[in-house]
């Protein structure tokens, strides 16, 4: 168990319909701030999936009042113990979907409904290892690249909006156990979902995702540090046979430090040590560190306020989702 720290940081969601959602992100935002809490709470019509870091006793109060609201009263919360805030602003916005994943019609997924078979963290470790199972990432590359299980199948892809359409990459495995996973369970309600309604029979999906299977059974074969969407940018997960697999875009040398590159017309989210970081003043090339509108480098990476001018390029880039 963690030592109690000054902060904690709760990452949640809840599939559950909320009417009138939009005016529920607005009260729900206001609630927030008169617990002095901060993070990034999204809010559709299908439920809610948030971050919110604070005091203990402002997280326990967070907690209480969803817990009470019958619609949420089954939320599991992952619980962090940090020295610090994991975000600087709370913000709560009401958008399609608590993922973006452009599944929206009910008829077809409905998490509340269906989805793949739930495992508690300890039958996920019992399960993964044997002949007839495929692990499946259903994260994005990034997120992939920075820790993932041991023997992982992954879909290359930039965003989990990307998903449905690779799907079709996985029929190989249609005769095999599918167990899905991702950060902490929500991409793979969707995901698996999906997956039975494509004709996979046997699907399964890790519970609470990779932060509760290191909270209750020590992370074993997790490969890395797991991305995650706010201030900390990637957490240990694995106590049992930790290690690092991410390396350095520049010189190769092994970092799990993920930075966006300083030219805000480039963004693209990657792994850099902290001699390069220095060197290219956080840029991911000589050619990005040159650029004009090159924005400060503070050796974090890290900016809360990124330019209208990003997205402008056509390529791909792999954006800091913790900074909307």
């Amino acid at each position: 168990m963690n030592d109690m720290k000054a902060y904690q940081t709760l990452l949640y969601y809840c599939y559950s319909p909320i009417e009138n959602a939009e005016e529920f992100a607005q009260q729900h935002l206001a609630f927030c701030k008169s617990l002095g809490l901060v993070g990034r709470i999204i809010v559709a019509d299908e439920g809610l999936n948030g971050t919110v870091s604070g005091t203990p006793e402002a997280c326990k109060a967070y907690m209480d009042h969803i817990h009470a609201d019958e619609r949420f009263a089954k939320t599991d919360f992952k619980i962090d113990e940090v020295d610090e805030p994991s975000f600087m602003k709370m913000h709560c916005r009401y958008k399609s979907e608590i993922v973006h994943s452009g599944l929206r019609d009910p008829q077809v997924i409905n998490p509340t409904k269906k989805t793949g078979v739930h495992l508690a963290p300890k039958e996920f470790l019992e399960m993964k290892d044997q002949e007839d199972v495929v692990i499946l990432d259903v994260r994005s590359d990034y997120e992939h690249n920075v820790g993932h299980f041991k023997n992982a199948v992954r879909l290359d892809i930039e965003n989990f909006r990307e998903f449905p359409e690779k799907i079709n990459e996985l029929a190989k495995y249609k005769d095999k156990k599918i167990l899905t996973y991702c950060t902490g369970g929500i991409k793979c309600e969707k995901a698996s979902a999906l997956l039975l309604h494509e004709g996979f029979e046997q699907v399964y999906q890790l519970h609470g995702g990779i932060i509760k299977y290191g909270k209750e059974v020590g992370g074993k074969d997790f490969e890395g540090k797991c991305y995650v969407f706010d201030n900390r940018v990637a957490v240990d997960v694995n106590k049992v046979n930790p290690s690092v697999i991410s390396t350095c875009r520049n010189c190769g040398k092994q970092t799990t430090k993920m930075i966006n590159c300083a030219n805000p017309e480039c963004n693209e989210h990657f792994t850099q040590c902290d001699a390069c970081g220095w060197k290219l003043d956080g840029c991911c090339s000589e050619a990005c560190q040159a650029h004009p509108r090159k924005r400060p480098y503070d050796g974090t990476g890290y900016y809360v306020k990124i330019p209208q001018a990003v997205n402008l390029s056509k390529r791909k880039h792999k954006k800091f989702p913790a900074k909307t």
